[in-house]
């Protein structure tokens, strides 16, 4: 267990701190959030490369115990339009962080004998892309509105220009493009420190 300490306070660190950064908004379409979450893909990409997918799976749910103590938390904290965690918000958080990180630790394994890029590339681009389309339709869509009937998000159904100058869709698919555009271009910005840090295991290892 003391070897994955690392990786279990660097998944907290970084859910800890896109939880508290996701209350900041950044342009019209992000939060400060967007730009810390990304890298919990990187975290479980290196530990599963170093120590295989059984670490990296555990790395995950220590994550996974963090969001949801810092969910409990947000939800008795209130803030100008209510608690700062609604139900679905938490709901959408969880689950798209659990479905998208242990897709990332699958896809990985799968590929982890191809070219040393194509295992953290390929698996961050598949469970990016889910943790977006479950996160973003479970907290905003009109769809879901039984998960906490009660609650008002009226706001993220209203039809707008798609990121400020496309065609009309919900507010909340242009909150959802943005988040995944964030987080396929820091995908490909943390093939670099991925690449280092492996380099540098594998020479003090030989």
């Amino acid at each position: 267990m003391t070897r994955l300490m690392p990786g279990i306070l660097a998944m907290a660190a970084i859910v800890l701190a896109s939880n508290i950064l996701v209350q900041f908004p950044f342009g019209d379409f992000l939060t400060w959030g967007a730009f810390t979450y990304p890298f919990a893909f990187l975290v479980g990409d290196l530990v599963n490369r170093i120590q295989g997918p059984r670490a990296a799976r555990i790395v995950v749910m220590a994550g996974f115990l963090t969001g949801l103590v810092c969910s409990l938390i947000g939800t008795q904290i209130m803030g100008e339009f209510g608690p700062l965690v609604t139900l679905r918000v938490a709901i959408g958080s969880g689950l798209a962080y659990l479905v998208a990180q242990m897709t990332d630790v699958s896809v990985f394994t799968a590929l982890r004998e191809r070219a040393w890029w194509k295992a953290p590339l390929i698996s961050t681009l598949v469970s990016s892309t889910i943790d977006t389309v479950i996160f973003f339709s479970l907290a905003f869509s009109a769809a879901f509105t039984f998960l906490e009937p009660g609650v008002d998000v009226s706001w993220a159904s209203e039809p707008r220009a798609l990121l400020g100058f496309g065609p009309l869709a919900p507010f909340w698919a242009s909150l959802a493009i943005g988040d995944w555009c964030v987080k396929i271009a820091l995908a490909l910005v943390a093939l670099v420190p991925f690449r280092i840090i492996i380099s540098k295991v594998t020479a003090r290892s030989v």
